[in-house]
């Protein structure tokens, strides 16, 4: 019918009859027009598709490294612990806890305003700038096997202690893939540099095709005030709240790994491989949630993981059933974390101001989940640290309970959405 229709003149198609749609399930809606439960279709068109692989190709080993970078940087407090940091800096009580903390406040009292600037700002000069700045802090002031190094290699070369010279050789590495971003990054679709026209017009049409809503064009306030008065930003950071807070044990694994009883050096190289399978895991539900346009049984499942390895290692000291479950709640707390900003950011994204405030509230929701999660941790409760893994295991499970408090209000939009837009082809929302 469709066909025909595309044959026939304007005026033609006053007297051609449509039949109503009839009442059917999503999933009858999606098969009748080709395409998922949310109206996304796969891509068909050889330019789009070359075009993706070609961004892919130049914007993501360069957001790997950062990102990575990040982590490491984040983490090195961790494995400095264990090359006496405390006993150097005098620390003693909580107030390892209390650095860790710190560490996060950051995040939450500049994430929104910066995320507000960056669509001002090009991201490729602003991202690079602030590393290059964090780079020269980190220098002054895988992470595993390169603090395992160092401090078995460097520790007090030139009067240095090694978790010095950690913060010092992590900090340069930063700099010089700070200053690659300058070049690698791109800003916007019609402005990046290594994109020739034809590409550049169909990067943008992809961007606007992905929007939910109208398209429309605010000020940094604007998008702030709509991200704030959207009830389901707030769902959005109570749910990343929990889950970075279940990821606490993040900067004390060295110290649980250590309570297995080896030396510095081996339970360093022991932290390794659980984040190594962790990162796999990321890797491979963050691709079948886009594959499948699936989020709320990605990240139950992910959760429910961590949740059995978090029962598991406070049930237990026993070396082998310790260790075993290092490798389960890694695997299970760091396998949704890019489901959950993916879902967020394509959920959200009526403006491109109010797609960058969310994702900086999202995030800001979920450091505040490092900043009191770091007291679960007390020396005292070693090494068990059964608070710690008691508390991690339930704030996975009220991420996955706001995970479905969010697929039920997106269900009953779609729904919403349908009865008013009858057979139009629109985008739902996807959960």
């Amino acid at each position: 019918m469709g066909k025909q229709l595309e044959k026939q003149s304007p005026e033609a198609l006053d007297d051609v009859e449509v039949d109503p749609l009839p009442a059917s399930t999503e999933k009858d809606i999606a098969q009748q027009k080709n395409r998922d439960y949310a109206g996304a279709a796969a891509k068909t068109d050889p330019k789009e598709i070359k075009l993706v692989r070609k961004l892919d190709r130049r914007i993501m080993p360069t957001l790997f490294a950062m990102y990575f970078l990040n982590y490491v940087d984040r983490n090195t407090l961790a494995q400095a612990r264990l090359n006496g940091l405390e006993k150097e800096l005098g620390m003693h009580g909580t107030q390892f806890n209390t650095t860790i903390s710190i560490l996060f406040v950051g995040y939450v009292l500049t994430q929104v305003p910066s995320n507000m600037l960056i669509t001002r700002v090009p991201p490729s000069i602003y991202m690079s700038t602030w590393m290059v700045i964090w780079a020269i802090v980190s220098a002054t002031g895988v992470s595993g096997l390169i603090a395992a190094g160092v401090f078995y290699g460097l520790d007090h070369v030139k009067g240095i202690s090694g978790w010095r010279w950690l913060f010092i050789i992590e900090g340069c590495t930063t700099a010089v893939v700070a200053l690659a971003g300058y070049w690698l990054l791109p800003d916007t679709p019609t402005t990046t540099r290594w994109l020739n026209m034809d590409e550049r017009e169909l990067a943008h049409e992809r961007v606007e095709r992905d929007k939910m809503g109208e398209p429309e064009q605010a000020s940094m306030m604007e998008g702030l005030r709509q991200a704030c008065r959207d009830k389901r930003t707030w769902i959005f950071c109570l749910m990343q709240n929990f889950h970075l807070s279940a990821c606490g044990f993040n900067s004390f694994f060295p110290t649980v790994v250590r309570t297995i009883g080896f030396d510095t050096t081996i339970t360093l190289l022991l932290t390794c491989p659980p984040f190594i399978f962790a990162g796999a895991a990321g890797i491979l539900f963050g691709y079948s949630s886009g594959r499948f346009h699936e989020r709320t049984w990605h990240i139950t499942t992910g959760l429910a993981i961590a949740i059995i390895g978090f029962v598991i290692a406070a049930c237990t000291l026993n070396t082998a059933g310790r260790y075993i479950a290092c490798f389960i709640f890694p695997i299970g707390a760091y396998s949704v974390n890019s489901v959950i900003i993916g879902w967020a950011s394509s959920t959200l994204s009526q403006t491109r101001e109010k797609r960058a405030v969310i994702l900086a509230m999202t995030n800001v929701g979920g450091q505040i989940g490092y900043i009191y999660g770091a007291y679960v941790w007390p020396d005292y409760d070693s090494p068990r640290y059964g608070i710690g893994f008691g508390s991690s295991a339930g704030f996975a499970l009220c991420s996955i309970c706001c995970a479905w408090w969010m697929r039920i209000l997106l269900k009953r939009e779609n729904k919403r959405l349908r009865e008013s837009n009858g057979s139009e082809l629109i985008n739902y929302y996807g959960y």
